[in-house]
């Protein structure tokens, strides 16, 4: 087995049997080698999604309000449970917010020009009832960390076919 590594000019190269390395990497982490070689992807990370957020304002891409929009324009999310539904998918996975307190949703209708959804428990549990939405175990069933069920999905996959 061999496991390369590289971030800038830190390197860790290692070969051999799978207790091995495991061997190596405790022995990497003792000094402190492998913490330098995660602070440099993070940074890298975050320089990359820095300069994609710069790009696309100087490319004139619509801002979040019009992207929204757009979402359930083309997915015929007229219905405000599939609106709240569609937020929360919009929020993870195209902006990659984690923590969506109520403001956060409301914000999002508002600056796509449309009514936010209001009583927003009220729809948040109605999509988990209708197992499109769960909360991740260890969240104390927050509803502001729901997240997209693959019934969800598939839910949205469809009405985007419709």
């Amino acid at each position: 087995m061999r496991l390369s590594v590289q971030a800038g000019d830190i390197e860790i190269n290692l070969e051999g049997a799978a207790i091995q390395i495991d061997e190596q990497i405790a022995h990497t982490k003792m000094e402190h080698t492998w913490t330098a070689l995660l602070e440099r992807i993070r940074d890298a990370r975050e320089q990359a999604l820095e300069a994609a957020v710069t790009a696309a304002r100087e490319a004139g891409l619509p801002d979040r309000g019009s992207a929204f929009r757009a979402l359930l324009e083309n997915c015929a999310l007229t219905r405000k449970p599939d609106q709240v539904l569609g937020a929360i998918h919009y929020l993870r996975d195209v902006e990659g917010v984690a923590d969506s307190p109520p403001r956060v949703v409301n914000q999002l209708f508002s600056d796509a020009g449309i009514d936010p959804p209001g009583n927003l428990s009220l729809y948040l549990n109605r999509l988990k009832e209708r197992s499109f939405l769960v909360v991740p175990s260890g969240k104390d069933d927050k509803n502001r960390f729901a997240t997209l069920t693959p019934e969800g999905q598939a839910h949205l996959d469809k009405r985007s076919r419709a």
